[in-house]
């Protein structure tokens, strides 16, 4: 439950009347003061699919208490921050994200279709100006909560709610003039009875998106889904979602090769750990009788509960959060390579303040060292670290760490 400040009256976003006092400040462009602090944090009215949300004002998500649902860990502790304000601009007006993306959203004819790249910068810097293919599901993954966890959460997802939110998320998002929710297919999970009117919707969405031609290009549909499996196919290969069995997805050899080379450690990651899941983000070219064909596609690791892991380390951390009932949000990359230091995860029930949480890999280098530790120097987080090339893991932070203000502040470590 949320309380907020308007017109100098307390609300609750559980009050009967709460959507009618939100939508009177909306048109009265009254600004909503978050109370989770004191004297109270700005925030703005958004109208979406006719309904008015309460959101918070760009950039503000540090400024909010650990405990308040609009609370986010500084974006320095997260690939978000790079690319916040160029590749991502949010509107506080009206709640339109506008995205910058580096792969195309169209395909002209005769053009060569991009493929997964098998070569990462080994730089800790990276183009910010514009989302990758990745890095739009984390964007998406994020602001649909998933890479959050809260005891409240438990046994609380599945793929019936990971679709619904991952569409609320796209809603208020375009690329080129483009609404993303109107070029966006993430499978419909239906029992056998209702199997026909979601192949019909299916094959409704594939065509009204195919059907566009931008710039002398055909439009390409946006896919999200749970990889089942990845075979061979009659003219090639073929990557099947679960919730969509009967549409394969076609993949040339070409792109099959080099998504396997790419994504080793994903695919990897779900073989050996019962319960995860593979998420694929993608876009694919429809024919004219609605086969899509899969023109750049990632792959995405996430736990029984949907939250994304990249090694069995962060999945181990993970796990003993779960274990302890404790609140966290998991860091996740966007356009930040590999050899860039990143939290694992913030830890949002330590006090003086949230508490971030770094698994070191094995093998790494000085470089990494040094980056890293630049970085715990410039948060106003309390850090935990793990070794995982020479200690087992140590115990997590405790709840309601009595650690002062003053120590957090000089960047303390809580090397337990």
């Amino acid at each position: 439950m949320s309380k907020y400040l308007i017109s100098g009256v307390t609300v609750n976003s559980v009050d009967s009347s709460f959507k009618e006092i939100i939508a009177r400040a909306h048109e009265n462009k009254v600004r909503p003061l978050c109370i989770c602090k004191s004297p109270g944090i700005e925030m703005y009215i958004a109208k979406l699919s006719g309904q008015y949300i309460i959101k918070r004002m760009p950039n503000t998500g540090s400024n909010h208490a650990s405990t308040c649902d609009s609370y986010e860990p500084p974006p320095e502790l997260s690939g978000l921050g790079q690319v916040m304000g160029d590749a991502i601009q949010e509107n506080p007006l009206d709640g339109v994200v506008d995205l910058k993306f580096d792969f195309s959203l169209s395909k002209k004819s005769g053009r060569v279709a991009p493929t997964p790249s098998t070569v990462e910068t080994g730089s800790v810097k990276t183009d910010g100006k514009r989302l990758s293919i990745r890095s739009t599901l984390h964007l998406l993954w994020e602001d649909a909560n998933f890479n959050r966890w809260s005891p409240a959460m438990q046994g609380k997802r599945n793929w019936f709610v990971v679709r619904k939110y991952l569409l609320e998320a796209a809603k208020n998002k375009r690329a080129k003039g483009t609404k993303l929710i109107d070029i966006l297919y993430i499978p419909e999970a239906s029992s056998d009875a209702y199997k026909p009117q979601v192949t019909q919707r299916r094959l409704a969405h594939f065509m009204k998106v195919s059907g566009v031609v931008i710039g002398g290009g055909k439009r390409l549909m946006l896919c999200v889904g749970e990889v089942k499996e990845i075979s061979k196919s009659l003219g090639g290969h073929k990557i099947i979602f679960r919730h969509a069995e009967d549409c394969p997805f076609l993949l040339n050899d070409d792109i099959y090769g080099r998504l396997l080379k790419k994504f080793e450690l994903e695919v990897g990651l779900c073989d050996a750990i019962p319960g995860s899941h593979l998420m694929a983000i993608c876009t694919c070219d429809i024919n004219h009788i609605g086969v899509p064909s899969v023109v750049e596609i990632s792959l995405m690791a996430v736990s029984e509960q949907w939250i994304p892991f990249e090694s069995t380390y962060d999945k181990i951390v993970i796990d003993a959060m779960i274990k302890a009932n404790r609140r966290f949000t998991k860091g996740l990359r966007y356009n930040l390579p590999s050899a860039a230091p990143l939290a694992c995860l913030v830890a949002f029930d330590t006090l003086p303040c949230p508490t971030a949480m770094y698994v070191i890999p094995p093998g790494n280098s000085e470089d990494y060292d040094s980056a890293l530790n630049e970085l715990i120097a410039g948060s106003k987080l309390l850090s935990w670290k793990w070794n995982t090339a020479s200690e087992n893991m140590p115990p997590i932070p405790a709840i309601g760490s009595s650690r002062s203000l003053a120590s957090a502040e000089q960047h303390d470590h809580l090397d337990l």
